[in-house]
């Protein structure tokens, strides 16, 4: 038996589903992908029998700078060596807060945590003490706010989460200004906050961001941007700063401390303070957690910050990602595949789209697509680009990318049961299992 069968088998037996994000399970990767991944350094990762891989999972997208970069690794072990948590604040969490909001004009104050389920949650209760207002609506074609009831039960997966939490949330179409005026009118004054993220898949269309903020300074609702993926890939400052938009309250995740688990919540000191102690207010018990303020994780956000204003990092990113997606598009024509396989979404975070014979995403033949990258060495469940992705992997990734898309051609004109060696890829999201 392999390692990576005898580590599959035991993250089976001890951890419901194997990993502790769905997104990492063994039913979202080809049969061939590694189970259990051991160490991982710049942009390449190594599972426990010792294959390496190109990464671009990077983490669920949380590290955009590279793996154990080592500034940001010493100066997280540095935060360690002072005690990597306290008694009372840190001095790192007044100077991690600092910068925060010191680099975005619209937070005011912050509250850290450390996953972005936390901060999200948080932020749709702050909407609501502020407001008094009990509607939350969210953005349908973004696949992933939180965890939390509040959210999971407006998905498919609503096993557990009665039916009257369930109602509280509802739902509007991205770039689609009239189902967010929809929304508004038939559930006027009782919205409290409108949550989307600024870019999933598609970007922003007919500066439909700031028409959906002046809809909701109209209605009184809490407008909250969730920067989970776009922070710290779009522009340092964030997508909100890319597409010029000022949110009510923002949330941040992945890549603002280079896989350090830090999530931060922050926004306007109006609403923010409502989680504060201001004498004579009602009390709102907002974020309250051991390790939310981790001085290692704080440690590693604030040399992040210096590494990504230093290095340039964003442009980088930016650039690599056009160049793969100008690669993976070129490779695409040159089998007379553009109709069935594509790119789409902002070049700094890409999305690679697989067809079946009816030109619709199938899930298939992006198993074929993926099984065949893995087998020359390249991890690519989704394109999560980070700063030490460089020409090299860029042209190695074409490479295994034009064998790929070879093997893909063939398995459209077969049988494409044929080509696939063991599981089919599934979405996260879905009723049964």
């Amino acid at each position: 038996m392999s390692k990576n069968d005898e580590y599959g088998k035991k993250a089976h037996f001890l951890i419901p589903a194997g990993a502790h994000t769905y997104s990492r399970t063994d039913e979202v990767f080809p049969g061939n992908a590694p189970k259990v991944i051991e160490r991982s350094k710049g942009v390449y990762t190594w599972d426990v029998d010792g294959n390496k891989y190109i990464d671009y999972g990077m983490a669920c997208r949380s590290v955009t700078v590279g793996y154990d970069y080592d500034r940001i690794s010493d100066a997280a072990i540095r935060q360690i060596h002072n005690g990597n948590t306290a008694t009372k604040a840190s001095k790192i969490e007044v100077e991690a807060a600092e910068a925060m909001c010191n680099l975005f004009p619209w937070v005011d104050m912050v509250k850290f945590a450390k996953n972005g389920s936390t901060v999200t949650s948080a932020a749709t209760k702050l909407a609501r003490a502020y407001t008094g207002k009990k509607y939350i609506a969210r953005c349908k074609e973004h696949d992933f706010f939180s965890y939390d009831d509040w959210f999971i039960g407006s998905t498919v997966v609503n096993a557990g989460i009665p039916q009257e939490i369930q109602d509280l949330t509802l739902q509007f179409s991205f770039n689609n200004i009239e189902s967010v005026k929809a929304l508004f009118e038939q559930y006027k004054g009782e919205i409290a906050a409108l949550i989307m993220e600024p870019c999933h898949s598609e970007e922003p269309k007919g500066n439909f961001l700031q028409e959906v903020k002046k809809l909701c300074t109209e209605y009184g609702v809490v407008y909250i941007l969730d920067e989970m993926i776009t922070g710290f890939r779009w522009d340092l400052q964030g997508a909100c700063k890319y597409y010029d938009v000022e949110p009510d309250l923002v949330t941040f995740g992945k890549g603002m401390a280079n896989g350090f688990s830090v999530a931060a919540l922050g926004g306007k000191r109006e609403i923010m303070e409502r989680g504060g102690l201001i004498p004579g207010k009602e009390r709102v018990f907002l974020i309250s957690t051991t390790h939310g303020a981790e001085m290692s994780s704080l440690g590693a956000l604030v040399e992040t910050i210096k590494v990504y204003k230093e290095l340039n990092v964003t442009n980088h990113i930016w650039e690599i990602g056009k160049k793969i997606v100008n690669g993976l598009n070129e490779i695409a024509k040159e089998y007379s595949m553009q109709d069935y396989f594509y790119t789409e979404g902002a070049d700094c975070s890409p999305n690679f789209v697989v067809c079946g014979k009816d030109k619709k995403p199938s899930f298939e033949y992006r198993t074929v697509f993926c099984q065949e990258m893995i087998k020359e060495g390249v991890l690519m469940p989704y394109l999560g680009i980070a700063y030490e992705h460089t020409d090299r992997e860029v042209e190695m990734t074409l490479d295994a990318a034009r064998k790929a898309m070879k093997v893909y051609s063939e398995a459209l004109n077969g049988n494409v049961e044929q080509f696939i060696s063991g599981n089919v890829i599934k979405p996260v999201f879905r009723k049964y299992n």
